[in-house]
């Protein structure tokens, strides 16, 4: 394989502040080498906080992000950086699953892409979002997203 340089215009292997709000987040994307083949890319984020609209108190998700890239990947460091904006963000549980999702989607124009938000529960209720977005490859294998379900002290 070739050796390739990186971009100086991504955020990837510079210091780069955490942006101030998600709007001023800037997703970068860098090239599929492997475009020809449909495959699930998969990012985790199991420490996703955003604050709840209401009270300003801290929430708290594990986001599971699968797609099925196109001729683009999504760069680790700025989607670390873009959700980490959402940290002083006033957001409902599903606005902020759906928002990040469609923003995904729309930087990086995969072929399929799902988002699964697992809240922790706030007043006794966890809150679960899911959002999709394109069409499936029928060839692609698909794994759960491997989150357990709120199960309280039972």
């Amino acid at each position: 394989m070739a050796k390739k340089t990186v971009n100086k215009t991504l955020q990837l292997g510079r210091q780069t502040p955490i942006p101030a709000s998600p709007r001023e987040a800037v997703l970068d994307r860098v090239p599929n080498l492997h475009s020809d083949t449909d495959y699930v890319a998969r990012f985790t984020a199991p420490e996703f906080t955003t604050l709840c609209k209401v009270t300003g108190q801290p929430d708290f998700a594990h986001l599971v992000v699968d797609y099925v890239p196109g001729k683009f990947l999504l760069e680790s460091k700025s989607l670390k950086l873009y959700l980490f904006s959402f940290r002083n963000e006033d957001a409902f549980h599903e606005d902020a699953t759906v928002a990040v999702g469609k923003r995904i989607f729309a930087e990086i124009k995969p072929k399929w892409l799902r988002i699964g938000g697992y809240w922790y529960p706030r007043g006794g209720i966890p809150i679960d979002v899911f959002w999709q977005a394109g069409k499936l490859p029928k060839s692609v294998w698909v794994p759960d997203q491997g989150v357990a379900p709120y199960r309280g002290r039972g």
